[in-house]
């Protein structure tokens, strides 16, 4: 396999753009992707044509809008080409108009109560920066989904609109600094963990099959004790479904980068290079379909739950989130000397103070029933929203905060002591695996999010309160006649103002969450105190303020987080009555008689033989059950 040949081969990328367009077509459209400028919709007719004839190259005969309605998953409907052409024969065709907009009927998604049953008129329309894939004879087109009267129905409306409020606010704050460029992007790269189980197995648990995990079980003798699965040699059948995983999400032009036993048996996890935030929210939700499908074909089952299994670590994705210029700057990296780099100590401080402000939303953003089994459980990060800095920028913060003199530390080389092993640098912060929001060297690590979920949800949070406080922060100094006493004055103001959110400790320690109490910080552990957060008029308003949602749609999300949680909960419940009626109980009852038949066949050999722990099994198995 040479990958470098297959990599995006079922992608209308930048290669087939440039090859398939005209000059001036293609210009246009890498304006509109590259500098966030409105679509020419005179090119529309052309640009859907080419799209139209490479995917029929691959094999494609239809096409659908792909678009994330509010459920986690996505929803695809699918047109074939086909256009009648005089007598009876037909042509391919898609149209500009085709290409731009869709037209599927809205009143089956959730919409929170913002729609009427009535009301199924809705829109989809294309979002040309993700591009366009063929999958199994289709033409994916990545598209957003509003109302007929133009309320988001979808993740990636709103996640759009947090990219481009996030662009403009860090576009005043780069200003303020000399710096001009024309987009500012957020980046993120979230890591994958999920379970593998026989498909066979799978399918003999009613509980995995309706509910993704198991609701009655024992443990198993040996779980996760030894320590040893974590990062073990992958065996020969996961190793074929991990190759086959690897090759087909390149195809689809997915960076996966790194694969890996994780600490739970059965339990592996995926990495990706880091991409443009929307981009990377449609890697990852293709990335869970491919999953299954390739475990299909391997006979397996992928498990995306959070909790599939009691007793061994569940599953999350860790969020790697930075903001970067398109001329290379990474504003989130502190260089070798953070204490002298004002811009990147007001971006942190922003950053740390948007965390602070906004805990409440931040933690509602990846509450789900699933989840709640996770956060808090000392194998995820504690349901208490914190900030770790490391020992370089912890220290850094500490001096300033406390009014103490800072010392840089020098650069550190690291040795084995080994003579043959190299000598490396050792990195500035350490990695603190219980820290929900932790920075990792040049960008922030949010580690809270479940396995199922949509990344879209915390990188619309996370965008939206960071750009809320860097507009914030451009109120203050644009006018400024002192700009960099006035910027090192109101970066020592957000520090001290929201240091209570900082932790660079333990969060599994019992010390934390009476010492998080102290300090005023949430601690919401479950979804059902959690979601109410987006109810709360400063977090609706943050959400408006940046042109995000409008305050019913803010609520509407809330209202559907809130469904959602009660649905799931509910048919786990039902599923576990269901086993228990129609499985446990006639099991019990068959093992009960089978045991009074042997206890009858004992007592009829002889008189004398003792039979009290099986009189007493049986009496316990019986009560049970008639009591179950």
């Amino acid at each position: 396999m040479n990958v470098s040949e297959i990599f995006g081969e079922n992608v209308f990328n930048d290669v087939v753009m440039r090859s398939s367009l005209p000059k001036e077509v293609y210009k246009s459209l890498r304006k509109t992707i590259d500098a966030g400028e409105p679509i020419d919709m005179s090119i529309a007719d052309t640009v859907a044509n080419a799209m139209k004839d490479w995917a029929v190259s691959k094999g494609a005969t239809h096409y659908t809008h792909w678009f994330q309605p509010l459920t986690n998953l996505t929803a695809e409907k699918h047109d074939s080409f086909i256009e009648p052409c005089g007598g009876d024969g037909v042509i391919m065709q898609l149209t500009g108009k085709s290409l731009i907009v869709g037209e599927p009927d809205a009143s089956s998604f959730p919409s929170g109560g913002s729609r009427a049953t009535c009301a199924a008129r809705g829109y989809t329309a294309w979002d040309p920066t993700s591009p366009a894939f063929v999958k199994e004879g289709t033409l994916y087109i990545p598209t957003v989904f509003v109302s007929y009267t133009g309320e988001t129905l979808d993740k990636k409306a709103p996640l759009l609109k947090s990219m481009t409020a996030l662009d403009r606010a860090t576009k005043r704050i780069l200003k303020l600094f000399g710096i001009d460029c024309r987009k500012v992007s957020t980046t993120v790269g979230p890591e994958q963990e999920y379970f593998l189980v026989d498909q066979e197995v799978y399918e003999k648990r009613k509980d995995l099959v309706l509910t993704g995990r198991t609701l009655f079980g024992a443990p198993a003798p040996r779980g996760q004790e030894l320590e040893d699965h974590y990062f073990g040699v992958l065996k020969p059948r996961i190793s074929e479904f991990m190759h086959d995983l690897d090759e087909t999400l390149w195809k689809y032009g997915i960076l996966a980068k790194t694969k890996h036993n994780e600490v739970a048996p059965a339990q592996h996890e995926l990495a990706p290079v880091f991409n443009t935030t929307n981009i990377a929210v449609d890697n990852n939700q293709l990335t869970m379909e491919i999953m299954k499908k390739v475990a299909q074909r391997h006979g397996m089952a992928c498990l995306l739950h959070e909790k599939p299994f009691e007793g061994i670590n569940g599953s999350g994705k860790h969020n790697n989130w930075s903001l970067s210029t398109d001329t290379g700057l990474n504003l989130l990296d502190p260089g070798d000397h953070p204490e002298g780099n004002n811009l990147f100590m007001l971006v942190l401080a922003c950053v740390i103070a948007a965390v602070d402000k906004y805990q409440g939303i931040l933690r509602a953003s990846v509450a789900s029933a699933g989840n709640d089994h996770r956060l808090g459980a000392n194998e995820a990060p504690p349901a208490i929203i914190s900030v770790y800095l490391g020992d370089q920028l912890g220290g850094l913060v500490d001096s300033i905060v406390l009014g103490k003199n800072y010392v840089p530390t020098a650069p550190v080389k690291g040795s084995i002591g080994v003579p043959e092993s190299p000598i490396f640098p050792i990195d500035s912060t350490d990695r603190n695996r219980t820290s929900p929001f932790a920075f990792t060297g040049n960008k922030f690590e949010f580690r809270m999010l479940g396995s199922s979920a949509s990344v879209a949800d915390p990188n619309i949070v996370l965008n939206t309160i960071v750009a809320e406080e860097f507009c914030v922060a451009a109120d203050k100094l644009e006018n400024s006649s002192n700009f960099e006493k006035d910027c090192k004055a109101y970066t020592v103001k957000l520090f001290k103002a929201h240091y209570r959110v900082i932790f660079n400790y333990n969060g599994y320690g019992p010390e934390w969450e009476p010492e998080a109490e102290r300090r005023g910080l949430l601690n919401n552990k479950n979804t059902a105190d959690a979601v109410p957060e987006f109810f709360r008029k400063e977090n609706i308003d943050v959400f408006v303020n940046q042109g995000v949602y409008t305050e019913s749609e803010a609520i509407a999300r809330a209202k559907i987080q809130l469904e959602n949680y009660i649905k799931t909960i509910r048919i786990e419940a039902l599923t576990m009555l269901d086993m228990a009626r129609q499985q446990i109980y006639p099991a019990v009852s068959a093992y009960v008689g089978e045991l009074c038949a042997d206890l009858g066949a004992k007592k009829s050999v002889c008189d004398g033989i003792p039979c009290a722990e099986d009189e007493a099994l049986i009496k316990t198995l019986a009560t049970s059950n008639e009591n179950m």
